[in-house]
């Protein structure tokens, strides 16, 4: 008997906090950008190059976290029969949070203990464990800490099928995920569907990141003899299988010492590179987790070939069900939900008001789904964008059509001004910008967009609070005019880590080792560290010199990745 209910898990989490209002005007895909294209084959260059997202608009940034933990209470879904318990959080990215065998005890994958999100997604927060489901665009998606609609649905074998659904707003592309764990089945059925219900060609990106626990006697096993390895080099390289090790420490806690390794899947050759979803096509696929058991010896052979062979017959089993499986899935992968468990966004609900798109009952975007924030938009429908004492939301750029033909005010001078940049137009968004007068938002993508700091000063006097303004102006400021920075600081009273930052750096810049040192020494935590960056290391070793000292970086500023 297969069981789907419903829990609390409680995790001590730290807050996500609220969105950074201001525009994401350009990605944090930085870190995946590939150096050496020109020496790799043709087709996975075309790939890589095809697609790449340079903004994520129209979602905004998810920035406002902290690192206090907190009890918290996170909704979950759990499908459970004899064999195994799956545990879906549908709050956060519909992640796959814990899969245990239950006849051994065992937990298959790697069940992140904490909530603490850190700087490593396409929209900043990203946290680790679990399965993580991937889709949009290279990197961990707009949707990995943000809600999913779930709903019960009955199974080819009259078993609950636990569905998940959402709009993935930087492609437009309708993500359904259904969890699907028969009666007798040792292993969970995980069946995907992307669909691009758009009359146009839409870049299609997906990659399933399942992490587990990785001790010295863990061996990641793969039907291939190579790969390809991309790491902080920005290189793609082809390697040898099994001389490939990648560990991530300091984002699994409770693993006394161990890591854990990330066992990735997904649709392209690489994660760099993106496939041409046609328009009104869905693709789909079916996943299979499950316990495997194989001769210890065989596993950790040297013998590679030996290795590839028994690891094949000990799936072969598997391999040769899972297409009558996926038929199974498939009959009841347009069936309407039966029981709404958690209601997600609103988006995809207001972007059928907008297209009239004709989509899956199985995955229903309801009116009764939209909140203020996506009703706010509706009017933009009869041609207008009511102007009120507002901070705009994350601009929907593909409605630049209807923003052009609205009636003007300041807040649709902002809205063409972000769609216009996104679109390539430069002088055409700050022509917009300029339009929309006096108001911090579109001063602020002023100085951004020309790196004239005298809108950024403008910007942050009208709005002398958003810490993410500041930050952001006295960034800007301190390259290239430490004056203007002395100002701007002197302005600002938050003791906010990012801040402080920025002080450090402003007194070593101005030759003042002293107060950067004592800065330093009250002890800081900076919670939106970039994948890949070590600011604080970096900072305490430029001060040890500047005073003469020698003395070793803090383990607390310490703040790295391991491997690659």
């Amino acid at each position: 008997m297969t069981i789907l209910s419903a829990h609390d898990l409680v995790l001590p989490a730290a807050s996500l906090g609220e969105e950074n209002p201001l525009a994401p005007l350009r990605s944090h895909q930085e870190l995946h950008e590939v150096q050496n294209l020109d020496n790799l084959p043709a087709e996975l260059r075309k790939n890589i190059r095809y697609g790449r997202l340079h903004s994520t608009l129209p979602c905004l940034n998810q920035d406002g976290y902290d690192r206090e933990l907190v009890d918290t209470a996170f909704a979950s879904l759990v499908l459970e029969n004899d064999h195994l318990r799956a545990t879906v959080l549908p709050t956060l990215g519909g992640r796959l949070y814990s899969l245990v065998h239950k006849a051994s005890g065992q937990e298959l994958l790697y069940r992140n203990p904490v909530f603490q999100p850190a700087n490593l997604a396409l929209r900043n927060a990203w946290w680790a464990g679990g399965v993580e489901w991937n889709v949009g665009s290279t990197g961990h998606w707009t949707g990995t800490c943000s809600p999913m609609h779930a709903a019960r649905v009955d199974g080819p074998d009259g078993t609950p099928v636990l569905r998940l659904w959402e709009l993935e707003r930087t492609r437009n592309l309708i993500t359904q995920l259904d969890f699907w764990l028969p009666t007798d089945s040792e292993f969970l059925y995980v069946g995907i569907r992307l669909h691009n219900a758009s009359d146009t060609e839409v870049p299609a990106y997906w990659w399933s990141n399942i992490a587990v626990e990785q001790s010295p006697g863990t061996r990641v096993l793969v039907p291939a003899d190579q790969a390809w390895r991309f790491g902080y080099g920005k290189r793609l390289d082809l390697i040898d299988v099994p001389l490939y090790e990648d560990t991530d420490l300091w984002l699994s806690p409770g693993l006394q010492g161990h890591g854990y390794a990330e066992i990735q899947a997904g649709l392209a050759r690489t994660q760099m590179g993106h496939l041409k979803l046609p328009a009104a096509t869905d693709w789909h696929w079916l996943e299979a987790y499950g316990r495997m058991t194989m001769d210890p010896a065989t596993a950790h052979s040297e013998d590679w070939q030996r290795v590839r062979t028994s690891g094949t017959e000990v799936l072969r089993p598997l391999l040769d069900e899972l297409p009558d499986r996926e038929r199974s899935w498939l009959a009841v992968a347009d069936a309407a939900p039966l029981e709404r468990l958690v209601v997600g966004s609103g988006w995809g609900a207001l972007e059928l008001a907008r297209t009239g798109w004709t989509v899956s009952a199985g995955t229903p975007f309801d009116e009764d789904t939209m909140t203020a924030r996506e009703r706010a938009w509706l009017p933009l429908l009869q041609g207008r964008l009511p102007a009120e004492d507002v901070v705009p939301d994350g601009t929907l750029v593909g409605w630049r059509d209807l923003l052009e033909k609205a009636e003007d005010n300041w807040l649709v001078w902002y809205h063409r001004g972000v769609a216009r940049y996104y679109d390539g137009d430069r002088d055409g968004a700050i022509g917009a910008w300029r339009q929309a007068g006096d108001n911090p938002w579109a001063l602020r993508n002023l100085a951004f967009v020309t790196g004239e700091l005298e809108y950024y000063e403008r910007a942050v006097e009208v709005l002398p609070d958003l810490v993410e303004l500041q930050v952001e102006a006295i960034t800007a400021a301190l390259d290239v005019d430490v004056d203007r920075t002395r100002r701007m600081l002197d302005r600002v009273s938050s003791d906010d880590p990012r801040i402080r930052l920025l002080r450090i750096r402003h007194a070593l810049r101005i030759g003042d080792p002293e107060t950067a040192r004592d800065l330093l020494a009250d002890g800081m935590q900076l919670p939106t560290v970039r994948e890949g960056d070590n600011p604080l290391a970096d900072l305490w070793r430029e001060t040890e010199e500047a005073l003469g000292t020698n003395r070793p970086v803090p383990p607390p500023y310490q703040f790295g990745m391991g491997g690659n």
